[in-house]
């Protein structure tokens, strides 16, 4: 198979992205990610990671393979086993076939990842594009150069239990359309997005979710040490699992000034710059927890919470900023 490997900056969007460019249907990651509408954020306290509340800043995992695809018009096929060995099997059968696999994995027992990289994080993708030796040829995202793994470890890797389970779920492009509309699925995109984030009806989704998260930095009980957990755990989902309060807003202001050059719109360029900075703020966001909590001082809440606050409101203006343009777009 003639494959190229491509580094990306988050597993979901940099493997469809690749898996569709191989079929013949060019596609950056950070248009594939923006046309999949994944950018979001949520704070869910009755669903626990480790723990602590679950804290998102994306759509959750498979939702920009599904939505991508969808929305481009994109044959995809699933698959999920109960059995180790019947995944192993049809993995081979399609890898025999010359056929490029996406998978979904545990990042914790992937043995080519550094020790200091592997935590539990069960939705981590990366495609298999053949097998030499008796080891499949692996093209994971977060790595500068293709991978090596034996079966009995990627199996593993393909089993774990717990959150996000991965079930040996793999998949495979059926179809791809001969064309695309991008004025429409770009717009519809963004239409989609600026929902998520401004209009959710639960007060957990979206700017009204940050918020909700800042009023509950502001009233969290216990020692010292119990908020310095809770505040890591937010950096934490933030920063490892996809650095998504500012890693995710850096793709998608990339998605927004590749959408204005294909459409020529200078709004969409601006909203871009917009972005990115409300990226810097998430990211002035993190440092100061970091900051805070390294210190011997009493924490100072307020100072947490407002940083936050202010992610939140820059963040409006931006949504508000590509509403207008949707409502103008539709004109």
């Amino acid at each position: 198979m003639t494959f190229s490997h491509n580094q990306s900056a988050h597993c979901e969007s940099g493997v469809i992205s690749s898996l569709l460019s191989h079929h013949g249907l060019p596609l950056s990651e950070p248009m594939a990610f923006g046309l999949a509408n994944a950018l979001a954020f949520a704070y869910i306290p009755i669903v626990k990671l480790g723990g602590q509340p679950l804290i998102a800043y994306r759509l959750p995992p498979r939702a920009i393979i599904k939505g991508l695809c969808k929305r481009l018009g994109v044959g995809v096929k699933f698959h999920k086993f109960k059995d180790p060995m019947t995944a192993a099997n049809a993995l081979d059968d399609l890898v025999g076939q010359n056929i490029l696999v996406g998978l979904q994995t545990s990042v914790y027992y992937l043995p080519y990842f550094p020790e200091e990289m592997r935590f539990h994080f069960n939705a981590h993708n990366l495609l298999v594009y053949g097998k030499r030796d008796d080891v499949y040829q692996i093209s994971d995202p977060v790595f500068e150069e293709p991978m090596e793994i034996a079966p009995r470890d990627l199996n593993k890797a393909r089993f774990v239990r717990g959150p996000l389970a991965p079930k040996g779920l793999m998949y495979t492009i059926e179809s791809v359309p001969e064309s695309i509309d991008y004025p429409r699925v770009i717009r519809e995109a963004i239409a989609k997005n600026v929902k998520v984030m401004t209009g959710a009806p639960l007060p957990v989704i979206g700017i009204r979710g940050i918020h909700y998260l800042a009023k509950k930095i502001d009233k969290l009980k216990g020692s010292e040490k119990d908020k310095r957990l809770y505040l890591g755990h937010i950096v934490r989902m933030q920063e490892e699992i996809g650095t998504g309060g500012a890693g995710f807003r850096f793709v998608y202001a990339s998605f927004l000034q590749e959408s204005a050059k294909l459409l020529n719109d200078d709004a969409l360029a601006e909203a871009s710059k917009a972005m990115t900075d409300v990226g810097d703020t998430w990211r002035e966001f993190a440092l100061t927890v970091v900051k805070e909590c390294k210190s011997k001082q009493a924490i100072r809440l307020q100072v947490v919470s407002d940083k936050l606050r202010q992610c939140a409101e820059q963040e409006k203006q931006v949504w508000q900023q590509l509403k207008g343009w949707c409502k103008q777009a539709n004109n």
